[in-house]
């Protein structure tokens, strides 16, 4: 048995991300969630490329990010307030065009710090294209 309650579902998830950040389209990220994990896709567009036809970093970074703010929140509800304060990332391979997958995993989860661990992908989650660990510092 985990050790970790889920409190927000996908749908759930998708409609906070949806309502606190209005300007962005409609996407719904999120795609699963379970006690300590969440997985999100981001659908390919030709702007996400960088020289070379490779996925950017940043864009890799921003979905990092992203899942961990909803893993976060998958497990202590809409949370809005917290905030990043260490991401580190490792590049390992060119990530080539396509939808690109994240799976966050809680390594901690605390009354003011959350730690998650973030792989992507866009070929197989067998070929990663970067891992970072992200920090979230939680509101109250």
């Amino acid at each position: 048995m985990s050790k970790w309650t889920v409190k927000l579902g996908a749908a759930e998830l998708n409609d906070v991300l949806s309502d606190a950040f209005p300007s962005d389209a409609r996407i719904d990220l999120v795609r699963e969630v379970s006690p300590g994990r969440v997985r999100l896709v981001r659908p390919f567009h030709a702007s996400m490329l960088r020289p070379g036809e490779l996925i950017s970093g940043p864009t890799l970074m921003n979905l990092a990010d992203n899942a961990a703010y909803v893993l976060v929140m998958a497990h202590v509800g809409a949370e809005l307030m917290a905030v990043t304060t260490s991401l580190t990332i490792q590049f390992l391979r060119g990530a080539k065009p396509g939808e690109i997958h994240a799976e966050a995993q809680l390594l901690t989860l605390g009354r003011r710090l959350a730690v998650c661990d973030v792989r992507l992908w866009t070929e197989s989650p067998e070929r990663l294209a970067a891992q970072a660990t992200i920090t979230y510092a939680r509101a109250g």
